[in-house]
């Protein structure tokens, strides 16, 4: 591990120049989503009644003209097909099924980034990726056969409750975090911002969502109960070396950079995961052709090399800035074999996939850290061009 932390040191990745989280956590707009979002397939109030009593219903359609029982075709069809009213109905009301979807996506290992209770890029890339896995017939949109797929073997609540700790609510948090990473080399920690930063990226949730699901609760009061994503609590600690990688171990991995997502496969070649990612940018392009995976390093330290000549950066001089969730590569370095390149998170994961990055692959902290667990030291990476 030591020298893993020093491949960190020594070859770093900066995550894009993005608009910071203010003091009280607020959320951003994510800017500039590509695509017509589908309109949700049911509405109702966001309640943990709504999202966990939520259950797909095929859009009604016509009858197939000939009679011969075609109609389950036809609704798959048209269901996979994207709404032309979606753009005029809106997508910034979260969705109970919608939600619902992403959780069951998340807990099957299907990333749909931040589960935010909006039909978005990501989450439709992650049903298309199921879909496929699954050898459904070819959609991105929920259908009978994706939902049914979704259900099966997994019929746990989407959403929980949850009562915040007196450790939630003391932190500590890191009240401000400067844009400029010089300025942010001078912080003793880089800390979450506050208790519905944390608690939205503990349960893999977008910080709007955490705030819609209870509204008029307080996030930092010891003793309230909130309403959570169901999914495995992204955990803080450092593992031992010894006890990694765990199983399923993580052999082969895939980075497309057209759809702007990494699959981790097995020695089988199942694929065992699947995550939306930010891939490389005009000033540094994420590379071509074949790889390896040399370590991981948990909590990384990130140093600056001034010679990257990274843009907004304008000082001479080497720096470091602290381990933390809003480091900017985030809670895990995964380490590759071509110099200063590597897999990591971010301290902006409701922007992944959807903003660039410097190079490196950056996915959400949660998938960075779920990947960093399972994969393999010397596992292929691929980087796919088209």
């Amino acid at each position: 591990m030591a020298a893993i932390a020093l491949a960190v040191l020594s070859l770093p990745a900066v995550a894009k120049d993005a608009p910071r989280k203010d003091a009280a956590g607020e959320a951003r707009p994510d800017g500039g989503r590509s695509g017509s979002p589908a309109k949700p397939d049911t509405a109702g109030p966001l309640t943990a009644e709504a999202i966990n009593g939520a259950t797909f219903a095929p859009p009604a359609t016509d009858r197939a003209e000939d009679g011969k029982g075609k109609d389950k075709d036809k609704r798959a069809e048209k269901a996979s097909r994207p709404d032309p009213k979606a753009k005029e109905a809106g997508d910034k009301a979260p969705d109970p099924l919608t939600v619902k979807a992403q959780v069951l996506l998340d807990r099957a290992r299907f990333s749909p980034g931040a589960i935010d209770g909006l039909q978005g890029d990501n989450y439709h890339r992650a049903i298309a990726a199921f879909a496929a896995a699954r050898n459904l017939p070819a959609t991105d949109r929920l259908t009978p056969e994706v939902w049914e797929a979704l259900q099966s073997g997994d019929r746990e609540p989407a959403v929980r409750d949850y009562t915040v700790t007196e450790a939630d609510a003391e932190g500590p948090y890191t009240t401000r975090i400067p844009r400029k990473m010089e300025e942010q080399a001078d912080l003793d920690a880089l800390g979450y911002t506050n208790a519905r930063e944390m608690l939205a990226e503990r349960f893999h949730m977008s910080r709007d969502l955490l705030t819609a699901l209870n509204p008029g609760k307080p996030l930092d009061k010891a003793g309230t109960v909130l309403t959570v994503a169901a999914v495995q609590p992204m955990a803080d600690d450092k593992p031992k070396g010894k006890d990694l990688p765990q199983d399923p171990k993580v052999e082969r991995i895939t980075v497309d950079k057209t759809n702007r997502d990494l699959r981790a496969f097995g020695a089988d070649g199942k694929l065992l995961a699947y995550y939306p990612a930010s891939i490389g940018s005009d000033e540094k392009p994420a590379p071509s052709g074949e790889t390896t995976v040399k370590g991981v390093a948990f909590n990384p330290t990130y140093t600056y090399n001034p010679k990257y000549g990274f843009k907004g950066v304008k000082t001479k001089r080497k720096f470091s800035i602290k381990a933390g969730p809003n480091n900017p590569v985030g809670v895990v370095w995964i380490d590759l074999a071509i110099p200063s390149y590597g897999i990591h998170g971010t301290p902006e994961p409701e922007r992944v996939s959807k903003t660039e990055s410097h190079g490196c692959i950056r996915l959400t902290n949660w998938s960075a850290r779920d990947l960093a667990l399972h994969v393999a030291r010397g596992a292929k990476v691929d980087f796919k061009d088209e």
